[in-house]
């Protein structure tokens, strides 16, 4: 058999290196030829590439990271707390999305209201579940009825929890279901919400909306939304009045007080309206404006003298939303709505005379339990004796729960109709067409919804259409109405009129985070340091902050450690 060669060689190698030739270079040739050596730089954008490493996708199971589309029906009030929400999630490193099938999560902010505004709220549940979304529920809708069955297992933050948003989400994001729907109190007494220093995005960066009280005195037997926001409870002027002058240093030009009953504020701290607004107009900056928001009639009828005097304050506008709901007398009681309309009438012709001009909204309801065809004439002609240039015009909707669903219905047909008749008679007028030719000052505050005007409001608060010149967003000016339509005028820029503007500083972009505090800054979670969101995301995500240890367990973890320290140097001594 041959021999297979030996793997073996005659000469022992000493190093690895002996198998170097000669003709090959040296280690230290090679060290030395290192100083000639020009790196290639790989040019990229450093931020875009941090962002990308740092951030997880957005399906991980860790918060803060994921898109948040927020979805809010009914009032002022609500549109504030939406819009409250939707700043803190903001400042914790949330993306708030208008893409509703971007986002991760669903927030529905519902109003209680009305049936098809439940009924929107409802299929807009059922669609989350459909595209697979998180849920957060909030608004009056769960506040008032948690156990409906198309609730069950979902998330939802209370009317007077809306700072802890961030934990409901985050728990949610987490596969866990939270309620959170119990009320503030302070020593027992219950307070009126949410603080209202909190971040927000405002919907509009030009308009500040502040509840200055949440609830009402009131127990009308139509009114569902008492039973989520309860009885009246108010926020302190000085914080009222803080709120105020920190919008107008963001760049706020219009602040709109809402609430259940503005005309009730006060009454459960000591202190009343007329005494809230004074303090208010000394804050507003000049050019801007201040709009009052809904009041029942008999809260208003003690401050009359004192109302009319602040609506012609040159910045408030010379409008108050006053509801009478029905002309008939019967139909009132069955309502409980503490009045009478010969209440009604003399608020109302009373500020027509002490504030000339001055616009006038009020609602109604058509087809109340019990209200006969006799009753519905009496509301058109207060209707046809007023023309209300701006009425709500509403068929009744019995809602659960309340006292009215119980009572004999009229027919659907009838309230149908009844509520024809009248939208008939409110566009039987054209309120505006006496102001062709006036010169006004406006207020611009918006784009229209068909994108082809600017929205302006003049000193009455009355719609005024003007061309979408950028240089007029948020500023003061003066037009010559030259159109009217039933809702609106159309105005005609003066081409050598001051165009002022009445902001003391820039105001915020759309969709920027107002309202932080350097208490907020600093507080565990929140993303606006100077570092980036997404570190701060997943940093949150290795230490959470309920994981960070308490002011006593610390000590006694500091102490345990140096008596440690101490016996361990005594060790180390002995044996050595």
């Amino acid at each position: 058999m041959k021999k297979m060669p030996s793997a073996s060689c005659d000469t022992l190698l000493d190093d690895i290196e002996d198998i170097v030739s000669q003709e090959d270079s040296k280690p230290q040739d090679r060290h030395c030829a290192r100083k000639h050596v020009v790196p290639k730089v790989r040019r990229r954008n450093t931020q875009k590439y941090l962002q990308e490493e740092n951030r997880p996708p957005s399906d991980s199971p860790i918060p803060g990271i994921q898109k948040i589309w927020i979805r809010t029906w009914g009032c002022s009030h609500n549109n504030s707390d939406g819009e409250y929400m939707a700043g803190q999630l903001a400042a914790y490193g949330y993306t708030i999305t208008e893409n509703a099938s971007d986002a991760d999560l669903w927030l529905l902010n519902s109003c209680t209201v009305k049936n098809p505004a439940e009924d929107h709220f409802r299929n807009s549940i059922k669609k989350a579940h459909e595209e697979k979304k998180k849920i957060v529920l909030a608004g009056c809708v769960p506040q008032a009825q948690p156990r409906q069955d198309y609730l069950q297992g979902l998330s939802i933050i209370g009317v007077q929890q809306i700072d802890r948003v961030v934990e409901v989400v985050e728990e949610t994001i987490k596969g866990h279901s939270v309620r959170l729907l119990g009320q503030k109190k302070d020593h027992g007494k219950r307070l009126a919400g949410a603080r209202l220093d909190l971040p927000k995005i405002r919907k509009n960066p030009l308009i500040e909306i502040i509840s200055v009280n949440t609830g009402c005195l009131n127990a009308c037997t139509y009114c569902k939304t008492k039973h989520a926001r309860g009885n009246l409870a108010s926020y302190p002027i000085d914080e009222l009045v803080d709120r105020a002058k920190q919008s107008f240093q963001e760049g706020v030009c219009e602040i709109w007080l809402t609430s259940e009953d503005t005309g009730a504020y006060g009454r459960d701290i000591g202190t009343d309206l007329p005494t809230l607004l004074w303090r208010l107009v000394e804050v507003i900056p000049a050019g801007a404006m201040l709009r009052l928001g809904m009041t029942n009639p008999p809260y208003i009828l003690e401050h009359l003298e004192e109302m009319a005097k602040i609506l012609n304050h040159p910045r408030v506008y010379a409008f108050l939303h006053i509801p009478v709901q029905s002309a008939s007398d019967p139909v009132l009681m069955a309502m409980k709505r503490e009045y009478c309309v010969a209440d009604f009438k003399s608020v109302v012709d009373f500020l027509r005379e002490k504030v000339p001009g001055i616009t006038i909204a009020t609602d109604i309801i058509c087809g109340f339990p019990g209200e006969t065809d006799q009753d519905f004439q009496e509301t058109v002609k207060l209707v046809e004796e007023y023309k209300f240039p701006s009425l709500f015009i509403n068929q009744f909707y019995p809602r659960p729960g309340t006292p009215a669903a119980k009572m004999e219905q009229v027919p659907a047909q009838v309230k149908k109709q009844r509520t024809k008749d009248l939208s008939r008679i409110f566009h039987s007028y054209n309120p505006y067409d006496h102001k062709i030719g006036e010169r006004q000052q406006v207020l611009v505050t918006e784009e229209s919804f068909d994108s082809k005007f600017y929205v302006a409001h003049n000193r009455f608060y009355e719609q005024v259409l003007v061309p979408k010149n950028p240089a007029f967003m948020g500023k003061m000016v003066q037009v010559d109405i030259y159109e009217s339509g039933k809702h609106f005028m159309k105005g005609q820029p003066v081409s050598d009129a001051e165009v002022y503007a009445p902001s003391i500083s820039r105001p915020f972009a759309k969709g920027q985070v107002s309202g932080l505090t350097e208490e907020f800054r600093k507080s565990p979670g929140s993303h606006l340091s100077s570092t980036s969101h997404t570190c701060a995301a997943a940093q949150r995500a290795s230490v959470s902050p309920r994981t960070a240890l308490r002011p006593d367990c610390a000590l006694k973890t500091s102490v345990g450690l140096a008596l440690f320290a101490l016996l361990f140097a005594l060790f180390v001594k002995i044996f050595n």
